[in-house]
């Protein structure tokens, strides 16, 4: 099990990224439970922070094999998963299909307590 997180440019309004998000938990949830599943999401959330230099969407997804999902997720062109990226792509200009991940992203500093029952679960 990966965490992978992600920081998305938002490019269009904040009301087009809360409309996405209300779709994955209403009209499209059933798609979005399958298409979480088949790629090996356990976990998703995202998360707006407003920097001087702009609105950004911060996505953390605790993800099975990121290096395996990563390039069928790339590929991949059943009708949720290209209405998915479409959205991806009108609110952040990333193009999902080039980078299935988003965004590279370096991890530069991690501590987690190791007493806590929860740290081994993000390990």
């Amino acid at each position: 099990m990966s965490l992978v997180v992600r920081a998305f440019p938002l490019v269009s309004p904040v009301e087009d990224l809360r409309a996405f998000a209300a779709a994955l938990s209403t009209d499209r949830k059933a798609d979005t439970v399958a298409f979480y599943r088949r790629f090996g999401v356990s976990h998703e959330s995202w998360h707006l922070q407003e920097t001087p230099k702009g609105k950004w969407v911060i996505g953390i997804t605790v993800l099975d094999n990121p290096e395996e999902a990563a390039p069928r997720y790339a590929q991949s062109s059943e009708e949720f998963d290209s209405w998915f990226k479409a959205q991806v792509r009108q609110v952040s200009g990333v193009n999902l299909n080039e980078q299935p991940l988003g965004p590279p992203t370096s991890q530069i500093y991690a501590w987690s307590d190791e007493l806590h029952p929860n740290t081994a679960r993000l390990a």
